[in-house]
């Protein structure tokens, strides 16, 4: 099996919309919000990893083709997959995905129920591709959760710190990170890690680390001590 096969990063029922929207269809506008929850705001972080991670450069192959139709076909006990347009992206686009995305910065404070990040085709003829996608563009709920939950435990901290030491200078390093161990993966713990140095400097998440600065170009975004 194709490591990366973004063709196979959906949901099933995904895979039959190129055959249901209306005809002479070019273009289809998304757009990704919090609508809502414990807190009235979102800290928006972790795209830029799902954009570099899995969607950048050549994600469509000869082979990644024939593997997403071979299982999709045993799949749905039928041939729904819509080999033409994956291969109208390998040969117009050379296998780069016509899309544009535009967001607000990273790191940024949105009130709930507002655009975070917008997602376009930029060829007419795969306006399929852009909610194609949204299974894989939603999974940036995550990052944005850990930074979140993280931001306001940090606003809660900072109230007592200076109400007992007079002074914040040691506020980041007042929530430490020993998350590797209690997630589900390694990718969790690279997404969580760096999530959680967003508001804070102290770490034992290693793959956060690393992962912040393959994606983010941060030469060290955390630190920890012999114990």
């Amino acid at each position: 099996m194709e490591e990366h096969n973004v063709m196979l990063f959906t949901d099933s029922y995904k895979i039959t919309h190129h055959q249901q929207y209306p005809p002479n269809l070019s273009k289809v506008y998304s757009y990704f919000e919090s609508r809502g929850g414990i807190f009235p705001e979102t800290l928006f972080f972790g795209l830029q990893y799902f954009l570099k991670r899995w969607l950048c450069g050549q994600v469509v192959t000869e082979r990644k083709i024939l593997e997403a139709k071979e299982i999709l076909k045993l799949h749905f006990q039928a041939d729904y997959f819509n080999e033409a347009g994956w291969r109208y992206i390998l040969e117009k686009h050379g296998g780069q995905l016509p899309i544009r995305v535009k967001a607000v910065p990273e790191g940024t404070m949105v009130n709930v129920k507002n655009v975070l990040f917008t997602v376009e085709n930029t060829d007419p003829n795969v306006s399929w591709l852009t909610n194609y996608l949204e299974t894989l563009f939603v999974q940036v709920w995550y990052p944005m959760t850990v930074a979140t939950n993280s931001f306001f435990m940090k606003t809660i901290l900072a109230s007592y710190l200076q109400d007992t030491a007079g002074s914040l200078d040691s506020l980041p390093f007042k929530l430490h990170d020993f998350g590797f161990r209690g997630v589900s993966s390694h990718e969790s713990a690279c997404i969580g890690g760096m999530s959680h140095l967003v508001n804070f400097s102290g770490t034992d998440t290693l793959a956060g680390l690393v992962a912040a600065r393959t994606y983010y170009g941060s030469n060290i975004a955390g630190f920890s001590i012999p114990a």
